[in-house]
């Protein structure tokens, strides 16, 4: 089965509020940029790359996560970023009843893309 199509099943199989969520999530990623890839890694989850890796997201019992792997490196005027402190990665948890800015959540997607650009001399 190709990725998209596991990232499709993954998201038909939740049965509660996670599966829209993630699909929404998805649609903010895909629309920053026609090159970003999605793929199916670390044990079975959604991963979206372009020029690296962006991001990866998983529906945990409570919560949406959405795991930028160099989410400190970025900028993030929409305050989406809710997890994380480290000097790598940084998280959005979606819980139950939050709304999510799709928007800005593009917007950082894109940033993500320029800082793997970036780091790639592109």
């Amino acid at each position: 089965m190709a990725p998209t199509e596991q990232i499709d099943a993954y998201i038909a199989a939740l049965d509660d509020w996670r599966g829209p969520m993630l699909a929404r999530l998805r649609r903010a990623i895909l629309a920053a940029d026609p090159a970003v890839a999605e793929a199916w890694k670390y044990r079975g989850s959604p991963v979206w790359e372009c020029d690296g890796p962006i991001a990866v997201g998983n529906a945990h019992k409570d919560k949406v996560k959405l795991t930028f792997s160099h989410g400190a490196s970025l900028d993030d005027p929409g305050a989406l970023f809710n997890n994380g402190k480290g000097s790598v990665w940084r998280a959005i948890d979606v819980f139950a009843g939050d709304s999510i800015d799709e928007a800005a959540l593009t917007a950082l997607v894109r940033r993500a893309i320029a800082h793997n650009r970036a780091r790639k001399g592109r």
